[in-house]
């Protein structure tokens, strides 16, 4: 159990190599199109990431959303835009300052949490068997995932579901607009 336990350690070190190398690499980037295809193996990694934690559904949607979703639309967008990324014409210091505090937040939010696999930990422990025996009672739904995700965890659900209904509208509003224009002919803009 404990050499299971060493190598999804070793594996989630290394995706974790991975995507901090995969994240300088498209930071560094001129070529736009190379730039979105990291992105894409960036969003490939996390969810592999999430997968080795246990998070399969988290994983599912960003493979799906991050890899598969936002790749089209950069891609896209790239169609209408240039191939190159121009030069930054100031120093990015306040991007820069802002994305460290942020990075500097978040690792401070995780300081309390529990280790990873930690039996006693909140997750380990809840939820607890009764949703399963009381979901029906409680909610009046017999099959227990759809009572979780539409009732218990409606909310994180509902989020899922907008990011995902956005990204689709987002994509078709790219792809409707990038058709080609009919050219106006003289004689109907003299009309106009």
């Amino acid at each position: 159990m404990e050499a299971v336990a060493l190598e999804v350690q070793i594996v989630t070190a290394l995706l974790l190599t991975l995507l901090c190398l995969t994240a300088i690499a498209v930071v560094r980037m001129r070529g736009l199109f190379a730039a979105v295809m990291l992105m894409g193996i960036f969003s490939f990694l996390g969810a592999g990431w999430m997968l080795l934690l246990d998070a399969p559904d988290v994983a599912f949607t960003e493979a799906a959303v991050g890899a598969g979703i936002s790749t089209i639309l950069a891609l896209a967008t790239l169609a209408l835009t240039t191939r190159r990324a121009k030069r930054p014409v100031r120093p990015p210091a306040l991007p820069l300052a802002v994305v460290a505090i942020t990075g500097a937040a978040l690792v401070y939010g995780t300081l309390d949490m529990p280790r990873f696999g930690d039996p006693e930990a909140p997750a380990s422990n809840y939820p607890h068997p009764s949703y399963v025996e009381r979901t029906e009672e409680d909610i009046h739904i017999p099959n227990v995932v759809t009572a979780v995700l539409a009732s218990y965890r409606g909310y994180d659900t509902l989020g899922e579901t907008v990011v995902i209904f956005t990204a689709g509208i987002a994509v078709l509003v790219l792809l409707r607009g990038s058709r080609k224009r009919r050219p106006i002919d003289v004689e109907e803009e003299d009309a106009a």
